[in-house]
């Protein structure tokens, strides 16, 4: 017997009035993988998210979650979803073990589960010293930690994360990068909207880059820095007339290019090579520097680099 995969998307669209937020995207999740929904500001990756999660109903096309119609089953669907939202909604007056043990109630949990079950899902994050604090005593990375502690407390079959790690510094981010490693390591399913594509390369087996409603590309963020971009990226610094000479002797070894301010950017897998020619010839440049590629670079290639709202 086949088994679905947790979310089945075809031909999936939303409006509202005469604005076309998703335009007929197809998708698949896999069991136990993370997978990622990136584009730029109105792309509709929230909307696609908000589909997901039985919250807004589909325009057209079809969404089967765990093989159920989402049109017809929301409750069923909701009982196994965790989510973590982009904005905070904790009770900000409630000790931080409260919160878990309340929300429990939505779920129908025996309260002595629910207390074991929190306690277990404080200790994963690293919350146990705070569960008797109030929300509004926490920190913003600790907030976060605590979202996801929530999200958990049904041990839900699908995560559902909306920019899990907006507005933390460095250190928390990583923290939560690895409780939701080890989330996956449990066999969690989690899909995850970012804008920091750092976090897409390290957290997701595979992702869909989205822009103006559609899906543009997908795949595994390494198989989509080879297609686009290959091995590396080199960048130099010229004016106008040496860049046209660049170009005219080193396409053939590029995946592409792109300009911005006073750079001239190639996607390539021989650098170096293009790098010597540059040196060996009578172009003069102010800075050159070769770097890995990365998804930043695919995203950047795909969407453009105009600031959309």
């Amino acid at each position: 017997m086949t088994v679905e995969h947790p979310v089945v998307a075809r031909n999936l669209r939303k409006t509202f009035g005469t604005t076309e937020a998703v335009r007929g995207i197809d998708f698949d999740v896999l069991h136990g993988e993370c997978y990622g929904f990136l584009g730029p500001n109105g792309a509709g990756k929230t909307t696609t998210m908000r589909m997901i999660g039985c919250v807004s109903p589909l325009t057209s096309g079809s969404l089967r979650v765990f093989g159920l119609d989402t049109s017809k089953s929301m409750r069923e669907i909701k009982q196994r979803l965790g989510v973590v939202p982009q904005e905070a909604n904790l009770d900000e007056e409630l000790p931080v073990e409260e919160n878990l043990t309340v929300y429990a109630r939505f779920f129908n949990i025996p309260s002595n589960v629910a207390v074991a079950r929190a306690r277990e899902q404080l200790n994963f994050m690293e919350l146990t010293e705070k569960r008797m604090a109030k929300v509004s005593e926490l920190s913003g990375g600790m907030r976060r930690r605590l979202l996801v502690s929530r999200a958990m407390m049904n041990e839900p079959d699908l995560l559902i994360l909306d920019e899990p790690t907006t507005g933390l510094d460095p250190q928390a981010r990583h923290l939560v990068w690895d409780k939701l490693f080890g989330l996956k390591r449990r066999g969690v399913t989690q899909i995850v909207t970012t804008h920091y594509m750092d976090e897409a390369q390290e957290l997701c087996d595979r992702v869909a880059i989205m822009d103006q409603g559609r899906i543009i590309d997908e795949g595994t963020p390494q198989d989509l820095i080879q297609k686009h971009i290959g091995r590396e990226v080199l960048e130099v610094r010229v004016t106008e007339p040496m860049r046209s000479q660049i170009l005219a002797f080193s396409l053939s070894m590029a995946k592409g290019h792109d300009s911005f301010r006073d750079l001239l950017v190639l996607y390539t897998d021989e650098a170096e090579r293009i790098l010597e020619k540059i040196k060996s010839s009578d172009v003069n440049t102010d800075y050159t520097l070769v770097r890995r590629s990365t998804l930043e670079d695919v995203f950047l290639k795909l969407t453009g680099r105009r600031l959309t709202e």
